[in-house]
């Protein structure tokens, strides 16, 4: 029997991992990230394998992950995510029937997307629920590059459901929206006693320390251009500042309108304010924030302004206890999800 679960994501800048005994009181017993070249995935969908499964087998040597297999999740801007009602039915039922009753809302043929339902409760004879669906092609190249490198992967999930996870073992009561901001999307997900009722992922590109990182390229004599190697310790904040998406504390003017950041924040009051003007909704008691985008030099302190209600951000040891030392900077924030992605293994 498996003594650990391991839970991983692929997003543009990087691959990373967290492991998680498996015990009453499971802890993390190993985690880590390694960065992916420029062109190997873009929005979570991986377009070199190769390099994917060299970054891969790389992670699991430096991290000293000792599980072969992982959960994956996805999390890019193609995954549908929407309530869903049915009628209540034995779970083999539900999943031949589930096709049938969602061909008409997605974005491909059906026989071109992987179909998950996620149930949140049942009035009478309807069973309520999300719908999740993703294009079958997109998961297929990305447990392909995990076969490359000799790691199975036994379940794929929502990298939302696992923010969700992560969110309900810090607030597991009262109503609490978990967002995760990352270098290129945002999840949105608002839990009710910690268990998700709604979820959105929205784009919004953001020029955080990984991304400002893989852009920094040097000029060879041939004119090629190439990935310059940047220690990330020795990047300081104030370095970024000016940057697409970065902007210094306090800054944040009428006149910024068009900036990232001010989209960032529009987008998230927006989505909450949507789920509070929808009927019966309750109100929401705290926000848990995470994320590389959460770092980005005043996102954090103009969200937290923007939003009635309190703010808290959150990383990976507030989720579990660590067997070693903290992840630090942006790794503690990315890593929440992911350690969501090991606890519902066995979902």
């Amino acid at each position: 029997m498996a003594r650990s679960h391991v839970g991983v994501e692929i997003t543009e800048e990087s691959v990373r991992a967290v492991e998680v005994s498996v015990e009453r009181q499971p802890q993390v017993v190993a985690y880590g990230e390694v960065a992916l070249p420029p062109d190997a995935a873009h929005d979570s969908e991986v377009l070199d394998q190769g390099a994917v499964a060299t970054a891969i087998r790389e992670l699991w040597g430096m991290a000293r992950i000792h599980a072969k297999s992982a959960t994956l999740g996805i999390a890019n801007r193609r995954v549908l995510v929407r309530e869903h009602s049915t009628p209540v039915m034995a779970p083999d039922l539900l999943r031949q029937a589930l096709p049938f009753q969602v061909q008409d809302l997605l974005p491909v043929p059906v026989a071109q997307a992987v179909l998950d339902y996620y149930p949140t409760s049942q009035q009478g004879d309807q069973l309520h629920g999300l719908l999740v669906a993703a294009v079958s092609s997109t998961i297929e190249d990305m447990i392909a590059a995990f076969s490359r490198a000799k790691i199975r992967i036994d379940g794929v999930d929502l990298s939302a459901f696992g923010l969700a996870r992560a969110a309900s073992r810090i607030a597991p009561e009262g109503t609490v929206a978990a967002v995760h901001v990352g270098d290129h999307t945002t999840q949105i997900v608002i839990l009710r006693n910690g268990i998700p009722d709604f979820v959105r992922i929205t784009p919004v590109d953001l020029e955080t320390l990984a991304v400002r990182r893989r852009n920094a390229q040097i000029a060879p004599e041939d004119g090629t251009f190439v990935a310059a190697r940047v220690d990330p310790t020795r990047i300081a904040a104030e370095e970024l500042v000016g940057a697409a998406g970065i902007v210094p504390m306090g800054a944040l003017r009428s006149d910024a309108g068009n900036r990232p950041v001010v989209e960032a924040i529009g987008r998230i009051r927006s989505t909450l304010a949507f789920y509070l003007n929808r009927e019966n909704a309750p109100q929401i008691d705290q926000v848990l924030m995470t994320g590389a985008g959460i770092a980005v030099d005043g996102l954090a302190q103009a969200l937290a302004g923007a939003i009635d209600a309190a703010v808290r951000t959150v990383v990976l040891h507030d989720v579990l206890p660590l067997q070693g030392a903290d992840p630090t900077g942006d790794l503690a924030l990315n890593l929440v999800s992911t350690a969501g992605l090991a606890l519902g293994k066995d979902r």
